[in-house]
């Protein structure tokens, strides 16, 4: 193993960090798009992610006794997944069903969700032990937090399932406010 900490050296590692974070966010955000069958564009993402790959796995296979350039291309892939993360979480526009089933105070919680601007659905039904009250919103991904701390604090037992909304028609949304 070699560790080469010439200025040469140390700036090909910091390229070769950011070509990994380069390519692990566009990797991150092509599965996104994947998912959402937006074919074109996660193809085209898919172009660069690939070349981006191509360059950074060229340098490392060159030399696996380069410990700098190993460490470079190994915190750049776990930098970059980090940053597809918050990528995802702040510019990709996805949907979450938050469903909520209580057995106490479920037209409250309703309401408390109502009053921050979400909108609500309220079903009865029967659980295992007796009457529950079934809630159902859909809302932006990054209101989720939001509104699992709005039913921890009125109920903090009650049974919450947070799923991905694939695809979403008119009604109430929070942040779109246009209800059809």
């Amino acid at each position: 193993m070699v560790l080469d900490l010439s200025p040469d050296a140390i700036l090909f590692a910091i390229l070769l960090i950011l070509l990994r974070i380069l390519n692990t966010g566009i990797g991150t955000v092509r599965l996104i798009l994947v998912t959402r069958q937006q074919k074109v564009l996660a193809s085209l993402l898919a172009i660069v992610e690939a070349l981006l790959f191509a360059l950074s796995i060229g340098s490392v296979a060159n030399d696996l006794n380069n410990v700098l350039n190993l460490a470079a291309y190994c915190g750049g892939f776990a930098i970059g997944n980090y940053i597809g993360m918050i990528i995802e979480r702040r510019f990709i526009t996805s949907y979450m069903t938050v469903n909520i089933i209580t057995p106490q105070r479920g037209h409250e919680i309703a309401l408390a969700l109502r009053q921050h601007g979400y909108g609500v659905t309220e079903t009865l039904g029967e659980g295992h032990q007796g009457a529950v009250t079934m809630l159902r919103s859909v809302v932006l991904n990054r209101d989720v937090p939001k509104v699992l701390q709005i039913v921890g604090e009125m109920q903090e037992d009650a049974f919450v399932a947070v799923e991905e909304a694939r695809s979403v028609y008119r009604g109430w949304l929070r942040s779109v406010r246009n209800s059809q």
